[in-house]
């Protein structure tokens, strides 16, 4: 079988010099497979992990299709929030750089004036989140009488977060006519229902994957008692020393819990919730890109949309409300090729639901001991003998050398005494004592793997909130129209 390249997927030499100058070399399957059949124009419905190059597999058809000599829309897109409506629009700007097209996102949050003064000017490409996009419609402002191409991206998330009879009232904005093409990570029943009503005859693209998850992600958990899941985070945290990390709570109050916890510890935490006006919560995903802050908390609807680099772990203070969710969340590492870590922190039942996670997932999670001090300083020696290693092959030690030689010669101390009090001025000491393992796990997994506590059916959402009512998102549902933009 032939390889893929740009090159046969007949792209436009404008758009092969911007994917070289972004430096792509050969398609990702999903963009393989996505790009010919969106080049035809018949509707699709692609489902790909997050992280699999999926903006360009949609963004790269519509730009070889838009006329540009026409200043009307063209091609609308749909996001379920602003930051991932920021990142298409950026990453479709880049691929159509060598292209006269005109893209403007629409989003809340930023002054509806200014977007309305872009549109005026032409937008061949429309990026938005239902709830703006909806306004300039009704404000006379944003005109789809010309869209060829409809794209709803992370389908499943704008359904989750109660934006179907937006994207309804949107839709029958559009010409019958129109390319409908509804991306997702997740073959949900209402995207089953949303294709159905919207679409005509779709292609599937599905990549085949063994497992849900990627596998470039370690999924593990630590069974700890509720009242000492702070402080295992804490101790995580120091032994595993991300570059940057994202925490998920299922409440904002959690949100901030967490974050005070943290901070209280020494480390440079901040959070994102629903309450946060875009102001702020544009300065806190600044400090988290820059790496000012290394972790950030947030709620499921809070961090819809993040894509962020150099994600090293992504830890589940609560394990979250249903099977997709846990999906998306820890597919926020383990992009590129890189490797990642998803950590759950669980106590009592939860064990039990994160089995069913797994049964959906088909990957392994696998239970890790609660870490000793020992442990922790050993992570540290080892991310220290690493960086060593770094420093021998860049660096000249010539006097450095002769420093430690003297010490040897004139204090009588052995080189690896020396060695080992480097070691113990550079690690942190932390301590585990007021960390407490769970102790219910026997009952509640005995209750669940005698079948007296599930049903032999499959994990469903539902099922999952009837076990565990305590743990129903209380913000998410009953509050969607705070996150509509």
């Amino acid at each position: 079988m032939n390889k893929c390249t740009f090159e046969s997927l007949l792209l436009s030499q404008e758009t092969l010099q911007a994917l070289t100058s972004m430096g792509y070399t050969e398609p990702t399957p999903i963009q393989a497979e996505a790009i010919p059949v969106m080049l035809t124009g018949v509707d699709m419905i692609g489902q790909a992990k997050t992280g699999t190059g999926k903006t360009a597999a949609f963004a790269l058809p519509i730009i070889e299709k838009i006329n540009s000599a026409e200043r009307n829309t063209q091609a609308l897109i749909m996001c379920p929030t602003r930051e991932l409506a920021l990142q298409v629009c950026d990453q479709i700007q880049k691929l159509g750089q060598f292209k006269r097209l005109n893209i403007v996102a629409i989003y809340g949050g930023d002054p509806i004036e200014r977007q309305m003064m872009q549109l005026r000017k032409g937008a061949h490409i429309v990026v938005g989140t239902p709830g703006r996009l909806l306004d300039h419609i009704n404000r006379g402002s944003l005109h789809l009488d010309k869209v060829n191409t409809l794209v709803l991206d992370e389908a499943d998330e704008m359904l989750d977060m109660g934006f179907l009879e937006d994207i309804e009232s949107i839709i029958s904005e559009t010409p019958e006519t129109r390319q409908t093409v509804l991306f997702s990570a997740t073959m949900s029943s209402k995207i089953k229902q949303l294709a159905q009503k919207f679409q005509n005859d779709p292609k599937m693209v599905t990549i085949a994957a063994s497992t849900i998850t990627s596998n470039t992600i370690e999924e593990c958990y630590f069974q700890v008692d509720s009242s000492s899941k702070a402080s295992l985070l804490s101790v995580l945290v120091t032994m595993y020393d991300p570059t940057l990390a994202i925490v998920f709570c299922n409440t904002k109050r959690k949100v901030e819990d967490v974050i005070d916890a943290l901070q209280a510890r020494g480390h440079l935490a901040d959070g994102l919730h629903g309450d946060m006006n875009q102001s702020k919560r544009n300065r806190v995903m600044e400090k988290f890109r820059n790496k000012q802050v290394k972790i950030l908390v947030a709620t499921d609807v809070a961090a819809r949309g993040i894509d962020v680099s150099d994600i090293d772990v992504v830890f589940n203070f609560d394990l979250p409300n249903d099977k997709e969710s846990y999906v998306h969340r820890i597919g926020r590492t383990g992009r590129a090729g890189k490797l990642g870590k998803a950590i759950s922190l669980v106590s009592g039942r939860d064990v039990s639901l994160l089995r069913f996670i797994q049964r959906y997932t088909s990957a392994p999670i696998k239970q890790l001991p609660l870490p000793t001090a020992q442990d922790i300083e050993k992570a540290q020696a080892q991310r220290i003998f690493s960086k060593i290693q770094e420093v021998r092959t860049n660096n000249n030690l010539d006097v450095l050398k002769k420093v430690v030689q003297q010490l040897h010669e004139d204090h009588q101390i052995e080189y690896n005494e020396i060695a080992a009090a480097l070691l113990h001025l550079r690690t942190k000491k932390v301590s585990t004592s007021d960390i407490k393992s769970d102790t219910s796990r026997s009952s509640s997994s005995d209750y669940y793997e005698s079948g007296r506590g599930r049903s032999s059916g499959s994990y469903s959402s539902s099922s999952y909130d009837r076990r565990r009512p305590s743990f129903r998102r209380d913000n998410a549902s009953s509050s969607s129209s705070r996150y509509r933009n």
